[in-house]
């Protein structure tokens, strides 16, 4: 067996310094005791998670009604995003992969288009195109719909227009492995088929299911261009972020940061365990 070289190992050493290096600076400034979320360290504190803004003026995240909110907001956004790409990505897999109709590889590439697309371009493009139509129903109907105005049920069909994609493929990816004589033979034994589907076919998906709807929740929090096309008065996380970095940051956005990525990495944790049950 080959050891790697003293030069192998720096290069390992380096590539993981800069991946981590960036992410670790911004969770050990989360706990530091001063106004700036940046050098010198003047002491450990909690202030910036739990405080009640007596030290530095401003509370900590979990006090502070505008990040629990806007916490709130993404989560009302992830989790029908999550939802409606599990539902009707299990409906496109076995469309891809049971059907046989003509046109079906066009149709498969075409469904791989809003992931190439740039997130602002799509972004506008469903904004202009729910705002004509809200404004052409209002025209006839005399009355404005709110649900096709920039807020959360448009940023939640922004989001659903490109994961979903992501929850197709990988839905797909599990029931090409299916071996359908199983079906055949609970259908050879009296089953019907919507049993077979409740006791066969789904608990062989469960695994993919499962894991595609975790990467819709991991994309879907942290989606930003698409989101700050379409968003409203009811801002997610990633866009709250980003308006407090423009008028002024504090710790407090290393706090976030790091709930973010304990978040992010406990979830990404389940879809790399679930990803191993499918093999």
């Amino acid at each position: 067996m080959n050891r790697p070289s003293i030069l192998w190992k720096l290069y390992i050493a380096a590539f993981y310094v800069f991946l981590f290096a960036p992410l670790l600076v911004v969770a050990i400034f989360a706990f530091n005791a001063s106004p700036f979320p940046s050098p010198p360290w003047k002491g450990f504190t909690l202030e910036w998670f739990i405080g009640n803004g007596s030290v530095f003026g401003k509370p900590g995240v979990l006090m502070d009604p505008i990040w629990l909110t806007t916490i709130g907001n993404s989560f009302k956004i992830a989790l029908p995003v999550a939802l409606l790409a599990v539902i009707i990505g299990t409906v496109n897999a076995w469309v891809l992969e049971r059907a046989e109709f003509r046109g079906k590889t066009l149709l498969a590439m075409m469904m791989l288009w809003p992931l190439v697309i740039p997130g602002v371009v799509l972004g506008i493009s469903i904004l202009a195109f729910f705002s004509r139509t809200a404004n052409g129903l209002e025209d006839v109907l005399n009355t404005d719909i709110d649900s096709l105005r920039p807020g959360l049920p448009l940023v939640i069909l922004g989001q659903l227009s490109f994961i979903l994609t992501i929850a197709t493929l990988i839905i797909a990816a599990r029931l090409r492995k299916f071996d359908r004589s199983l079906e055949e033979a609970a259908l050879d034994l009296g089953a019907s088929r919507t049993r077979v589907l409740r006791t066969v076919t789904l608990p062989f998906l469960q695994p993919a299911l499962i894991g595609a709807g975790l990467v819709a929740l991991l994309m879907s929090f942290e989606n930003f261009n698409t989101t700050l096309m379409l968003v409203g008065s009811d801002p997610p996380l990633p866009i709250t972020m980003y308006g407090q970095m423009r008028e002024g940051a504090t710790p407090a956005i290393n706090a976030v940061s790091l709930m973010l990525m304990l978040g992010v990495g406990g979830i990404a944790s389940i879809f790399a365990l679930t990803s191993k049950a499918q093999q």
